[in-house]
C-alpha cells in the first residue's frame, strides 16, 4: 500500500509542471521593446498586442527598455524568468546585426533566447532630401562619383541596418558617401528633413510618410518586390544594383529556458493574430509584410541570417566595443 501511495504521489508530482503550463497564461504578458516609443517597431508591437490579448485571454503590455541599439532590452529579457510572461519584440539589428557588430555583446541570440515567431518582413527605402540633385539611383551614383565624399548619409547609429544598407549600396556602386551616425533614427530623420544630411536608408513605414508628404524623395527599396506602401518606387534589383535584396524582419523571442509547451502556445497565438485579415491589411499599410514563421522555422531562419549579416558587417569594416 505504501509503495502504491508513493508511486501515485510521484506520478502526480510529475504532472504538476505540465498542468501549470496548461494554465498558461494566468496573468498579463509583457512584451519588451528595446527602443523608444513612437517608432515602427512600437507601432507593430501595439498592433499585435491588441489582438494577442484575445488569443491568450490575458492583457498584453508593451514596455520599453531603450538603449545601445536595442541591446538593453535584449539583455533585460534574457535575464528575465523563463516562464513566457516576458517576451521581446526585436528587429533585424537586435537579433542578427548586433551580435556581429559588438564583440563584447552581453547576449547571443540563439544561446540566450528561444524564438517564438517571426511576425513580419520589411524592406528599407533609400531616401534623399529634395534638395539633392538626383531624381533616381543612376543620377545619385553619378553625383557621388563626380564629387567623392561630398554626399553624406545619416543613420540611427553604427552597425544597424540604416548604416549597413548604405554601405552595401556604396560597395555595389563603387561610390564614396560619408557616414554620419546618430543616436537613434529620430534625430537622423530630423536632420535629413532639415537638409543637414542628404540621404538615409530608413524603414518603409517611416520613410513613406515623408515621401507621401513631399518632404523626402524615395529612389529605391530593398527586397525582391516593390513595397505596397511605395508602389511606384522600384527595387534596387530592377535598377540593376546587385546584392541589395536585404529585408529587415521583426520577431518575438523569449528567454532560452522557456518550457516547450509555453513556446508552442505563444507561437500558435501569434499565428492566429497574423492570420487576421484586419491585421494583415494594417501591416501592409504600415509597410511591413506579414511573414509568420513558427518557433522551429524561425530558429532555422535566424541561423541562416546571422552569418549572412556577419559577412556584410565584415565587408563594411564595422566593429564596436
Amino acid at each position: 500500500m505504501k509503495t502504491s501511495i508513493a508511486a501515485l504521489a510521484l506520478a502526480a508530482a510529475s504532472l504538476l509542471p505540465s498542468l501549470a503550463h496548461a494554465a498558461f497564461p494566468d496573468k498579463p504578458v509583457k512584451i519588451i521593446i528595446g527602443f523608444p516609443a513612437g517608432g515602427p517597431l512600437d507601432g507593430h508591437g501595439r498592433l499585435l498586442a491588441d489582438k494577442l490579448q484575445a488569443a491568450l485571454g490575458q492583457p498584453v503590455i508593451i514596455d520599453y527598455k531603450a538603449g545601445a541599439g536595442g541591446s538593453v532590452g535584449a539583455e533585460y529579457v534574457a535575464k528575465s524568468a523563463a516562464d513566457g510572461y516576458t517576451l521581446m519584440l526585436a528587429n533585424t539589428g537586435v537579433m542578427v546585426i548586433n551580435p556581429a557588430v559588438y564583440p563584447k555583446l552581453s547576449y547571443q541570440t540563439l544561446r540566450d533566447f528561444v524564438p517564438i515567431a517571426r511576425t513580419a518582413q520589411q524592406p528599407l527605402a533609400l531616401v534623399v532630401h529634395p534638395g539633392v540633385a538626383a531624381k533616381n539611383v543612376a543620377e545619385l551614383v553619378a553625383l557621388a562619383k563626380q564629387s567623392p565624399g561630398k554626399l553624406n548619409y545619416g543613420s540611427a547609429g553604427n552597425g544597424g541596418s540604416s548604416h549597413l544598407v548604405p554601405e552595401m549600396f556604396k560597395q555595389a556602386t563603387g561610390s564614396f558617401i560619408v557616414h554620419i551616425p546618430y543616436k537613434g533614427s529620430a534625430p537622423a530623420m530630423t536632420d535629413l528633413l532639415a537638409g543637414q544630411v542628404q540621404m538615409m536608408a530608413e524603414s518603409v513605414p517611416l520613410a513613406s510618410q515623408y515621401v507621401k508628404q513631399g518632404k523626402l524623395r524615395a529612389l529605391a527599396v530593398t527586397g525582391q518586390e516593390r513595397s505596397p506602401a511605395l508602389p511606384d518606387i522600384p527595387t534596387f534589383a530592377e535598377l540593376g544594383v546587385k546584392g541589395m535584396e536585404v529585408v529587415g524582419f521583426y520577431g518575438i523571442l523569449a528567454p532560452a529556458a522557456t518550457p516547450k509547451d509555453v513556446v508552442a502556445k505563444l507561437s500558435e497565438a501569434f499565428r492566429q493574430v497574423l492570420s487576421n485579415p484586419e491585421v494583415q491589411k494594417t501591416m501592409t499599410t504600415q509597410g511591413a509584410d506579414p511573414a509568420f514563421l513558427n518557433s522551429e522555422q524561425f530558429a532555422r531562419y535566424l541561423a541562416d541570417e546571422m552569418p549572412r549579416w556577419a559577412r556584410t558587417v565584415e565587408r563594411s569594416g564595422t566593429k564596436l566595443d
